[in-house]
């Protein structure tokens, strides 16, 4: 990116929690955090003085499919960046005693996020959606496997997962090409290429269909005024014919939120929440994985709304496959392309978004070329994707909060088609 002074350098491996087994889940996010407590050549305060004298930053997550660790640097630090990434993924110590103090870190962190409804009645969906595969545990992993996990668990991790064919090195900003390939050739090129005999025999390596079988999971609590509901069906995955279509869905159906008020080209049934007053505010979400997806919507209600609301959002699916016109898709069109460009605004988001495309594609897709598949659909395509995601389809639901209303997944059901 000419005339940047700053970089954002990162690896993206392909390993998350999918990849783990119900004994390890929870070993790849427990990485995350020991990535940062020392190595053989620096401390953990003697790395964060360095990133701090350098003006940089250093971070990592974990997500169901993906383990992420990158740095932002001032350019002329670009090659120190690579040299402290590869020290903290390939020769972290995970010493006993860090691990054991860290296991109350990650307790505290799984606490703060069963407080969050969203990220709780999510994670339930997940559990339900895909009950039967790896996509249905968790990032954090179960209490039991954050007290239990060992050195080796987690080196065992590393040498299984931390493989060549699945890392990626990324770079966007200050950053000349040629120099990210040599530092990448310098700091990575000792990394194994493959597992061992041992290895391939054993069950470390974890990646099983992501089977989406539908369910439904409520969590009720009688002194709860609000209700929160994710209603989800099975989406597309990255590379299917439906995931740019059912991108211009997502656009099309929208948010609603009460504090905000009604926009006046909102979709059918924003508009129906809005007018009714059935909910807080209602959003939709798109979600890809490699082989699968969940597309949905998550809505915050009262306790004495949730029956108006769920029979507010069966009747608009019911009918998604057929309203779609030409205007809305075309308005839709815009609307999407605006929210891509303001996503790749920085260095970071532009490396991201080389990270992941190339563990998901093996190449990157510019803006101009996803632009022309997204301007190439027309509303028969959207109305095809609407048709495939919810005609006549099981779905999976996860509901916490003061439910009592909800109806049951039967009537959901049968009242969505």
């Amino acid at each position: 990116m000419p005339g940047s002074h700053t970089a954002t350098v990162g690896v993206w491996i392909d390993a998350g929690s999918r990849y783990e087994t119900c004994r390890n889940n929870g070993a790849a996010h427990f990485l995350e955090h020991m990535a940062f407590k020392g190595t053989p050549r620096r401390t953990q305060h003697n790395l964060e003085i360095e990133i701090e004298n350098m003006g940089g930053h250093l971070n990592a997550y974990t997500s169901r499919e993906q383990t992420v660790y990158f740095a932002k640097v001032f350019d002329k630090d670009v090659h120190r960046a690579m040299d402290i990434l590869a020290d903290i993924l390939l020769n972290s110590k995970l010493d006993a005693n860090a691990i054991n103090r860290e296991r109350d870190v990650i307790l505290r962190e799984m606490k703060e996020v069963n407080r969050h409804e969203e990220e709780l009645v999510l994670d339930h969906l997940h559990a339900t959606a895909y009950s039967t595969s790896g996509l249905g545990r968790t990032i954090l992993g179960p209490e039991g496997n954050i007290c239990s996990l060992t050195k080796d668990d987690l080196r065992t991790y590393i040498d299984t997962h931390y493989l060549a064919p699945s890392m990626v090195v990324a770079g966007a900003g200050g950053i000349d090409h040629g120099e990210l390939c040599e530092l990448a050739h310098k700091y990575f090129g000792g990394v194994r290429v493959e597992l061992d005999e041992e290895q391939r025999r054993g069950d470390a390596v974890c990646l099983d269909e992501g089977k989406f079988v539908g369910g439904d999971v409520r969590i009720h609590f009688e002194s709860d005024a609000m209700a929160h509901v994710a209603l989800a069906y099975e989406g597309s995955s990255w590379t299917s014919e439906y995931a740019y279509p059912l991108m211009l869905l997502q656009t099309l159906i929208g948010n609603y939120d009460r504090a905000a008020g009604k926009n006046a080209t909102s979709s059918r049934l924003c508009q129906d929440v809005a007018d009714g007053e059935f909910a807080n505010s209602i959003s939709t979400f798109n979600t890809c994985y490699k082989d699968t997806g969940l597309f949905g919507m998550y809505a915050v209600t009262e306790r004495e709304k949730v029956a108006d609301l769920m029979a507010c959002v069966t009747h608009n699916v019911a009918r998604m496959a057929e309203c779609v016109t030409d205007e809305d898709v075309e308005r839709a069109k815009v609307s999407l392309k605006a929210t891509m460009l303001m996503g790749l605004d920085g260095n970071t988001n532009v490396c991201e978004d080389i990270g992941r495309q190339l563990l998901t594609y093996g190449r990157r897709l510019t803006p101009a070329e996803i632009f022309l598949r997204i301007e190439e659909l027309s509303a028969d395509d959207v109305r095809a994707a609407a048709h495939g995601v919810f005609h006549d389809k099981d779905h999976a639901m996860a509901a916490v909060g003061g439910i009592e209303g909800l109806p049951s997944y039967e009537w959901i059901r049968n009242n969505s088609y």
